[in-house]
């Protein structure tokens, strides 16, 4: 038992001497919206049909062309495309992981990778680079892509601070690197519009494209940029205190938005955020040895002031959970996630 007790002592002793990865900042988590009332769980969600991918996981992010073929990109770097009636075909590879997808008006679609940077794939199954760059630096996490009426690309990087393989690290770091960047295909300008904010992540424009909305994952929060107006170029926020991981988000034919939820919130990570020297002690952990958070499925409408109108719940995630991305498209809303073997077609 003595022995026991002292290589304890030596692990934990060994462990305080070795240096972490990361220097965390003291961060207040905000209080959670109660799930109650339009948040009161429920198992809408597993009404769920799911489109298994051909031997790939993790269709992150899911777009329809005209010809309501779907395509997404999945972690081994494939662009992945089903049309009615036709079996999944891949595209391309971006040998780096997509994430968001979004079509632009000329058929081309725009991807948000993760690695790569914002990618073009043209009609004829052309790759192209976009832009992988901002002021002689690379870009870090791409995460997320919404085209705008003029065909302004708004795209968010996660994450300037770790790679998309440490997103962990950023979540207990508590310094946001995150930013929000607007880029012209036609010029190749690309203008920062927002930046420190926490793991940037979906994006969607508004229906008067008066303003451009950007998640924040890991501050459970959606901030606003304004475009047009008395307000233009100012930041304010749209909708606070999540009880989830807020991740995709896009906006309906009726100007409404729906957002997933990756995940609910972790009372132990909100508990340990104000105390910079445990969560400097939990990085240095192996990742086997990271809190999963319970599979769940979440997703929720907003109106255009950023109030929540309904949720829609899977919450043993039978159907589908870690849902990462939420694309309405005629009547019915597709689903995307982060690791799953498939992605999900819900009718609404």
């Amino acid at each position: 038992m003595f022995k026991l007790f002292l290589l304890v002592v030596i692990v934990i002793a060994a462990a305080l001497g070795y240096p972490s990865p990361i220097d965390s900042a003291a961060f207040q988590p905000s209080r959670p919206l109660a799930m109650n009332g339009v948040l009161a769980p429920n198992d809408a969600l597993q009404r769920t049909t799911l489109l298994p991918l051909p031997g790939a996981r993790g269709g992150e992010d899911v777009a329809l062309d005209k010809l309501n073929c779907v395509y997404t990109g999945a972690e081994n770097g494939d662009i992945l495309r089903k049309c009615p009636y036709s079996n999944w075909e891949t595209l391309a590879n971006t040998a780096g992981r997509p994430l968001g997808l979004a079509f632009d008006a000329a058929g081309n679609l725009i991807i948000a990778d993760g690695v790569k940077g914002l990618l073009m794939l043209t009609p004829l199954a052309k790759l192209v680079t976009l832009v992988d760059q901002y002021q002689g630096q690379r870009l870090g996490v791409v995460d997320d892509v919404d085209i705008a009426a003029d065909g302004t690309i708004y795209f968010s990087d996660a994450s300037s601070r770790f790679p998309l393989k440490d997103y962990l690290w950023d979540a207990l770091t508590a310094k946001p690197s995150g930013r929000l960047f607007a880029f012209n295909p036609l010029s190749g300008k690309l203008d920062l519009l927002a930046d420190e904010l926490f793991f940037a992540n979906g994006v969607a424009v508004a229906a008067d494209q008066s303003f451009v909305l950007v998640n924040e994952t890991f501050a459970y929060r959606t901030s606003r940029i304004w475009l047009t107006g008395e307000k233009a170029g100012q930041r304010d926020l749209f909708t606070s205190q999540l009880p989830g991981l807020p991740d995709g988000i896009a906006r309906d034919e009726s100007g409404r938005f729906w957002m997933a939820l990756y995940a609910p919130r972790s009372a132990t990570l909100d508990k340990f955020h104000p105390v910079p020297f445990i969560k400097n002690q939990l990085a240095k952990l192996p990742r086997s040895f990271a809190p999963v958070p319970k599979p769940y499925g979440f997703i929720v409408q907003l109106d255009e002031q950023g109030n929540i109108l309904q949720s829609l719940h899977d919450q043993a995630a039978v159907a589908i959970g870690e849902i990462t991305s939420v694309q309405p498209h005629g009547d019915a809303l597709y689903l995307g996630t982060l690791h799953g073997p498939a992605v999900g077609k819900l009718a609404y």
